[in-house]
């Protein structure tokens, strides 16, 4: 099978020794290092190479980056002896480190192992197939992998690290690999094995029901299941079955068929057609060559023509942004303009308040004041009446040979244009002529002092 390909230089470099006709290898089992008397493996976990001469321990032996317990290690065991147990199987491949699964049908005598990695499984199948175990001689083959796929139309620049990074999106990848020629050129074409079943009928629906693309070139990849081949051990002689059928078409051995004769005659009617069906097939080759030409220049117009209407479509999506910007623009100049309106108002708004409150106030304190200078002048009315009294009082009092008639004159304090020094006991008397006991018109005061215009009298 196509999956089980190994490198035969691998296999030779550690320690397994190439296989022997069978009379002669068992000749050698029954005499080597890992065999009792009667034929059967004993456990031996070291093995020696006979040239060389050194030992290779296979239980810690893996190659750099080898994954573990795969499915590309699982070998199938058949031909197994009736009754035979599971811990049998184990012993038996024990030198071969520790399986991690294994499945044994008693009743049609078959089982599955699984080994630590691939290097393992090749060794183990190099050594023990065709083996006498039991009394039987052991078959042994890499199982079937049911969870790997065939990818193809790959483009040109997949790696396997690309591939295997595409398909874990659908589940653990145990192996991606990109088949290419004896060149190394890539052939369009990729081996994807999962670790379990589930994920790759997961990727064959969702891959069949979509375009999966691997790259900027819109190509789709095909995922289709695995066909698995054997090209390693092909088909010995000893399995096939002799039937009827077998021994009237082995009657005659390989030969040329003589011209004119039926076989012939036959033979080459065969040939026609095999030629025939080549050119159909070259054929439908070159159709889907010229087709697959024509498409990629006609998806190049398209990408082309995408491109073009893609970026008009952001050219005038560009053009409506800025337009919208514009329009927000303006719309915030009209709002701040008219905040600013707003703004004037009410600062002349507060303005006429404040001119308004302070020509209220003048107005109330001019008010005040005339009230308050009413107020003066009744006060002053009433003193006036009330010196005038005093006077009319004093006037009577006074000898008439002391006070003239019509020489005494009485203003009240506080009167404008007087001053309080020329006042005495609340008015001043002003007269014409002097008085008894005064000098120049200003009574004498009792101690001697003179009431002059800047002498005040003392009491």
């Amino acid at each position: 099978m196509q999956g089980n390909r190994g490198p035969r230089s691998d296999q030779q470099n550690h320690g397994p020794r190439r296989q022997q006709p069978p009379h002669q290898q068992h000749h050698h089992q029954k005499s080597g290092p890992n065999t009792d008397s009667n034929g059967q493996h004993v456990e031996n976990s070291e093995q020696q190479a006979p040239e060389s001469g050194f030992t290779i321990d296979l239980q810690n032996f893996r190659k750099p980056g080898e994954k573990m317990y795969t499915q590309r290690s699982r070998l199938f065991v058949g031909n197994l002896p009736p009754g035979v147990s599971e811990e049998e199987v184990e012993k038996l491949f024990s030198k071969y480190g520790k399986p991690s699964e294994i499945f044994i049908n008693k009743e049609r005598s078959f089982g599955f192992i699984r080994l630590e990695t691939r290097t393992l499984a090749e060794i183990a199948k190099a050594e023990l197939d065709d083996t006498p175990f039991r009394g039987r001689q052991l078959r042994v083959r890499f199982a079937t992998h049911g969870a790997a796929l065939t990818v193809k139309n790959l483009p040109q620049f997949i790696s396997n690290e690309l591939l295997e990074e595409a398909f874990s999106i659908f589940g653990q990848v145990e192996r991606a690999i990109v088949i290419v020629d004896d060149r190394g050129r890539p052939t369009g074409k990729g081996i994807v094995e999962f670790a379990a079943k589930p994920a790759a009928r997961k990727a064959l629906d969702r891959c069949a029901d979509g375009a999966y693309l691997l790259t900027a070139f819109p190509r789709p990849v095909t995922v289709e299941p695995m066909e698995q081949f054997d090209d390693e051990e092909g088909l010995p002689e000893k399995l096939i079955v002799k039937n009827q059928q077998y021994h009237k078409e082995r009657e005659q051995p390989p030969r040329f068929a003589q011209p004119g004769s039926f076989e012939y005659e036959y033979a080459m009617r065969w040939k026609a057609l095999i030629e025939m069906e080549k050119q159909q097939f070259e054929q439908v080759d070159r159709n889907i060559k010229d087709a697959k030409e024509k498409l990629e220049a006609e998806m190049e117009a398209a990408r082309h023509e995408h491109q073009v209407m893609m970026m008009r479509q952001d050219l005038l999506r560009r053009q409506e942004e800025l337009r919208r910007m514009e329009e927000l623009h303006n719309q915030e100049l009209q709002k701040r303009k008219q905040l600013e309106l707003r703004q004037e108002e009410e600062r002349r708004r507060r303005d006429e308040e404040m001119r308004m409150q302070q020509d209220e106030m003048m107005r109330r304190q001019q008010e005040g004041f005339k009230g308050n200078f009413g107020d003066a002048q009744r006060e002053q009315d009433m003193r006036m009446n009330m010196g005038g009294a005093t006077m009319g009082m004093n006037r009577n009092a006074l000898p008439s040979s002391t006070v003239p008639a019509g020489s005494v004159t009485i203003k009240p304090e506080g009167t404008p244009g007087m001053s309080n020094d020329r006042f005495a006991m609340g008015g001043q008397i002003e007269g014409q002529g002097s008085m008894p006991g005064t000098q120049g018109g200003f009574p004498r005061g009792p101690q001697g002092g003179d009431f002059g215009p800047n002498k005040r009298r003392r009491y």
